[in-house]
């Protein structure tokens, strides 16, 4: 079976309750499509383009699946939906109660109008790379032909530096959840 990075987010308070709690029920959830493999650890992550709003919290999952990447982004989107999301009403990089994103997906690369992936933005993203390193460093990014660990550190590199904006943060809430890796990640 393939591996689907999935990248959480949220800054808004959701039917399962704070932004923290909606991101550890939803890998709980996200289970029923899979197995789940390896969990990061949560962030707390200022926001991106939009700056007036609350902090995000952010990690990522490896999920083994069975499903096809048009078949799993559907079941994201209706995850979504479950913890109040409503893509219509909301503008780019704006808060939300979740966010769910196929960061990559095995080997695969998909360009269509609504499923890119690995995700256009994978590289410039720190809120994603970071949790994202933390679990499969040697994932390979099929369109860059980079690692995860070397496009983070090329973003470590960069003068403006958005690391630096990321709080690894130790909870109560996420660590009561699924499983989380233990150092053999996914893709290595």
């Amino acid at each position: 079976m393939p591996t689907a990075y999935i990248g959480l987010g949220a800054n808004l308070p959701s039917p399962a309750g704070s932004p923290e709690a909606t991101l550890a029920t939803t890998a709980s959830r996200l289970e029923t499509l899979g197995r789940l493999v390896a969990r990061s650890s949560l962030y707390s992550t200022a926001p991106v383009g939009f700056a007036d709003q609350p902090r995000f919290f952010n990690a990522v999952i490896a999920l083994e699946t069975e499903l096809v990447p048009r078949a799993l982004l559907e079941w994201l989107l209706a995850i979504e939906r479950e913890f109040g999301r409503d893509r219509s009403a909301s503008f780019r990089n704006g808060p939300r109660t979740l966010d769910l994103d196929i960061l990559l997906f095995g080997d695969q690369t998909i360009a269509e109008p609504d499923l890119e992936i690995p995700h256009p933005r994978l590289a410039a993203r720190a809120f994603v790379l970071v949790p994202l390193a933390e679990i499969a460093p040697h994932a390979v990014d099929p369109a860059s032909g980079c690692t995860v660990g070397q496009l983070l550190q090329s973003l470590h590199e960069k003068a403006d530096n958005p690391i630096d904006a990321m709080v690894p943060l130790t909870t109560c809430v996420w660590r009561a959840g699924t499983y989380r890796s233990g150092g053999d990640e996914p893709g290595s």
